[in-house]
């Protein structure tokens, strides 16, 4: 999914964009009204955080001329300022599914109590399905997620790094984890 944040404040911006980023989401950054709607306008977001108060355009006039130009993605409109003094921050710690467990404080995954030895990417990807358990996760989405950038459709980068995973997450166990959907993706899950 991928998000943009217009917020002109830089500190709030580079928080914002580092929670979104920790929990899977690819994150862009305007940072003004002007550059907020040329963005938009350029690109596809799933959302839009729009902050209220902004320089050359506040967060009104973005929003009413992104519907004017029928733009029709989700946008939270706030003051981003004061919903972060409000909100307590809040950390996803550990994913857990069947007897797989991730510590992503300590970047660590442990299955049937047997520490896994991951690369970054590895773990980035395995993080990623296990917040999408259930779901199929497509090619594109995990080079999106996992690289922060779009491969080519006709590169294996991302089979190869989810069969290294899957010789460390389900080769040495008997229930399988990580499983194939022919021409769509991958999807974790326990049965």
């Amino acid at each position: 999914m991928r998000i943009l944040v217009i917020e002109d404040e830089t500190k709030t911006a580079a928080f914002l964009a580092k929670g979104l980023r920790e929990a899977g989401f690819v994150v862009d950054l305007a940072c003004d009204g002007e550059a907020g709607l040329v963005a938009a306008r350029a690109s596809r977001f799933n959302l839009l955080i729009v902050d209220v108060m902004l320089p050359n355009k506040d967060g009104w006039e973005v929003v009413a001329e992104l519907r004017r130009d029928k733009i029709r993605t989700p946008i939270l409109l706030a003051r981003v300022r004061s919903v972060l003094r409000r909100a307590p921050e809040r950390h996803v710690e550990h994913l857990r599914i069947d007897d797989l467990e991730i510590d992503m404080q300590r970047h660590k995954a442990v299955r049937s109590g047997v520490p896994l030895n991951l690369t970054p990417k590895e773990f980035l990807l395995l993080a990623h399905l296990v917040r999408s358990v259930g779901e199929v996760v497509s090619r594109a989405e995990i080079a999106e997620r996992v690289w922060d950038i779009g491969f080519k459709t006709n590169t294996n980068v991302v089979d190869v790094v989810v069969r290294r995973l899957r010789a460390k997450v389900d080769d040495p166990f008997k229930t399988k984890l990580v499983h194939t959907i022919r021409g769509v993706g991958y999807v974790l899950k326990a049965h």
